[in-house]
């Protein structure tokens, strides 16, 4: 709003400059003194544009650095963007902080970006972001009997008694989660070193 009060100022000054030096061009044949004076002030208030459009300048860029609170590579977060998606991450879990936030937020744009590298397709980001885990993750892990039979015998007073065969679907469902987060960890962290990341956002 401020950027266009001075553009619009400036151009109305501007106008007015240029039709009292246009009134000078008439001036020059009947009083060449008074011409000359307009001239003067003319250049004068050329020198103010020019000055001014450096101002100018120098406050768009100010604004745009304020808006903007990260750059992944050529994608900027701005700063409404940002906080969109802090309150809804925080209405779940109050004492989240917002470089928590915004790291998830980063390795979501990252997963994104490589989901549709794959041309994959999904109705929503989770269940895209979801398919490339699936795809480039979860397919590549293998349990084997004899760790879920480890992990049995060694969690025995949480089953309570329960046979091992009755329970296994559920250990094997942990097992794989755990596995699961452990490489995606590892996977971004790859890609995190593969990109320019670079935050701006400062936290309180």
């Amino acid at each position: 709003m401020r950027i266009l009060f001075i553009k619009s100022l400036l151009a109305s000054l501007f106008q007015r400059e240029v039709e009292a030096t246009l009134r000078g061009d008439s001036l020059r044949e009947l009083c060449p003194s008074l011409a000359k004076r307009s001239e003067g002030r003319f250049c004068q208030f050329f020198s103010l544009l020019i000055i001014s459009h450096l101002l100018l300048v120098s406050v768009c860029y100010a604004e745009l650095i304020d808006r903007v609170v990260a750059f992944v590579d050529d994608r900027a977060i701005t700063l409404t963007e940002f906080m969109g998606t802090y309150e809804k991450a925080k209405s779940g879990r109050p004492d989240i902080s917002k470089g928590e936030v915004l790291n998830t937020y980063i390795n979501r744009i990252l997963l994104l970006r490589e989901a549709k590298k794959l041309r994959l397709e999904a109705k929503t980001d989770d269940e895209l972001i979801n398919s490339y885990i699936e795809l480039k993750v979860k397919a590549f892990i293998r349990l084997r009997d004899e760790d879920m039979k480890e992990f049995y015998n060694t969690h025995l007073s949480e089953f309570e008694g329960a046979e091992f065969d009755s329970v296994r679907a559920r250990i094997e469902e942990y097992l794989t989660e755990k596995e699961v987060n452990n490489l995606l960890k590892r996977h971004i962290d790859e890609l995190r070193s593969k990109a320019y990341i670079k935050i701006l956002m400062k936290e309180p």
